[in-house]
């Protein structure tokens, strides 16, 4: 049987690379992956975006929580978080102590850019955060998220080069560790 070895934890605002990467990575390590969003979407049997609308934000947050409570103890896992997970300041501590978690950094032109070429997904997953526009909305949403994100995480990369050169330096980062 595989030596059980703590999880890998990705946050870091919408559009990071968090789900993209965190498949090939765990695909690397030999470890499963989960993607907070999909996870609950799936449990719910609805899109972010609808519950949402028919619930509000609040419901949705305390979905996530719960999942990221589920999670905290697993092994052997990916996991792609939500960019807003990093709200839930009371249970960050305990992630980051059973686990790995890597801080996906991009710039605020490499986040628009990658919302807007995937206007879908952004659309039905993405509800906006401020009802502002994007990248305003991006920019007052980072500028609160960053300290959390610094705070909860053991080490950060830079998130806006390729998939293939980010998994890299995930990697090279989670072997160092």
């Amino acid at each position: 049987m595989p030596k059980a070895r703590p999880s890998i934890i990705l946050i870091g605002y919408r559009a990071t690379g968090k789900t993209t990467v965190g498949r090939l990575l765990a695909q690397q390590l030999g470890f499963s992956f989960i993607d907070t969003d999909q996870t609950i979407e799936e449990e719910e049997g609805s899109c972010i975006s609808d519950m949402v609308a028919q619930h509000g934000w609040s419901f949705f947050r305390k979905k996530e929580k719960d999942m990221l409570k589920r999670l905290a103890h697993k092994k052997n896992h990916v996991i792609a978080t939500g960019g807003g997970a990093i709200l839930h300041k009371d249970i960050w501590p305990e992630i980051k102590q059973n686990n790995l978690v890597i801080w996906f950094k991009a710039d605020i032109d490499t986040i628009c850019q990658r919302l807007a070429a995937d206007r879908n997904v952004s659309q039905s997953q993405r509800p906006s955060l401020t009802g502002s526009d994007i990248q305003a909305e991006i920019t007052s949403v980072l500028n609160k998220r960053r300290p959390l994100y610094k705070a909860s995480c053991h080490l950060s990369l830079d998130a806006s080069d390729s998939v293939e050169d980010i998994v890299k330096k995930a990697l090279q980062a989670i072997h160092q560790k």
